[in-house]
């Protein structure tokens, strides 16, 4: 009679375990009536349209994205970002809207529920550009959000290697400028630049030291440059922002004679932001320029001190009109210059990035200098 009771009491606990065991499997989940049969939503499909995606491939800009998703048996869907989002919709329909600046992928996934809350999901990924807003009525006609990894975009950058003076380049700087990923490269959001110490050979000069030398595909006339960066705190480099007049004449930049064939300085120079090699909280605006009636070298700027050049990413801005130029350190400006007749600022222009090493600015370069980096996370074009 014992071992009647206990094979009992054994089936008892075995049905115990297994009455519940068409729940949550794979895609699936427990049904909210636990009286109910299993329901899951079968041939569940997930399309997303971008606005605007006749003109451009990854839509207008806006980050707008249209999303419909249909299933058999299907109650609600809910949809999941990257970012977190979660939103539900009865119908499967839903417009979402991105905000990251830039071309971007991100990963869309739905989820469809049965009346018994039973579930089957899709996942898809979305390639989308992002315009940033626009700025002080300005809006943006050209940029690198460098939101890619490995070599610069070569249709926005030009490398600019070969010596300008034959064997060197201006102001005594003591680098070689290269193409090679060593010296300039993107990962992780944002635009590396880095001096090196090295010996190398070009053209059969030997320098100590290379670098890069950017040039911007893009000429204009007028509008806002916006370039959030981090400096480099290396002493003895000599960073820079700024731009040269695209009539220039100067030896293997990237517009050649296209915009006419003057030289320097009547082509005109604006720097944006430099620093020099031994306080690295000092930034310098400065614009040079010859007169285009008499070809007198003239120059005006100023600097101030900041904080956090190296550590932190700061906004490097210039403000361009026909009737004046400004240069500014985190929206608040620094420097001031009307445009009066004889200076050369009503041409168009072209943005150069690099780091020089030693020479007028960088000043002295310790002998243990090993390299230097500078990050940029964009640059933007406002007109």
């Amino acid at each position: 009679m014992r071992n009647f009771f206990y094979f009992i009491f054994l089936i008892i606990i075995y049905l115990g375990c297994t009455k519940d065991s068409g729940g949550m499997s794979g895609n699936t989940s427990q049904p909210s009536d636990p009286g109910s049969s299993s329901v899951i939503p079968t041939n569940l499909t997930l399309d997303i349209t971008l606005k605007g995606q006749q003109e451009n491939p990854h839509g207008d800009g806006s980050g707008i994205i249209y999303i419909t998703a249909s299933a058999d048996n299907a109650s609600y869907y809910n949809f999941r970002f990257e970012n977190g989002d979660s939103f539900s919709s009865q119908d499967g329909n839903l417009t979402y809207t991105f905000t990251e600046p830039g071309l971007n992928q991100y990963l869309v996934t739905v989820l469809a529920f049965s009346p018994t809350n039973d579930y089957d999901t899709i996942s898809k990924p979305i390639l989308i550009r992002v315009s940033p807003p626009s700025v002080d009525g300005r809006d943006l006609v050209w940029s690198d959000e460098f939101n890619y990894d490995g070599p610069l975009d070569s249709s926005k950058w030009h490398h600019q290697v070969i010596p300008i003076f034959g064997e060197n380049w201006a102001n005594g700087e003591q680098q070689h400028y290269t193409d090679r990923l060593d010296n300039s490269y993107v990962s992780d959001g944002t635009l590396k630049i880095v001096a090196k110490k090295e010996q190398y050979i070009f053209r059969g000069i030997t320098k100590n030291y290379t670098s890069a030398r950017l040039n911007s595909k893009y000429a204009f006339k007028y509008g806002r440059v916006d370039i959030r960066a981090k400096l480099p705190s290396e002493k003895g480099t000599w960073p820079a922002f700024w731009t040269l007049g695209a009539n220039i004449n100067e030896i293997g930049n990237y517009f050649g004679s296209t915009y006419g064939n003057v030289g320097w300085p009547l082509c005109g120079e604006i720097d944006i932001m430099e620093q020099n090699g031994w306080n690295k909280n000092n930034l310098i605006g400065h614009i040079h320029w010859g007169d285009t009636n008499t070809g007198d070298y003239r120059n005006n700027g100023n600097n101030i001190q900041i904080q956090n050049a190296s550590s932190e990413f700061n906004l490097y801005s210039l403000v361009w009109t026909e009737n004046s130029i400004r240069i500014l350190f985190n929206n608040q400006p620094f420097f001031e210059v009307d445009i009066v007749a004889g200076m050369p600022y009503n041409n168009l222009h072209y943005i150069l990035l690099n780091i020089a090493m030693g020479g007028n600015l960088g000043g002295e370069i310790p002998t243990n200098f090993n390299s230097s980096t500078m990050e940029l996370d964009y640059v933007r074009i406002y007109q």
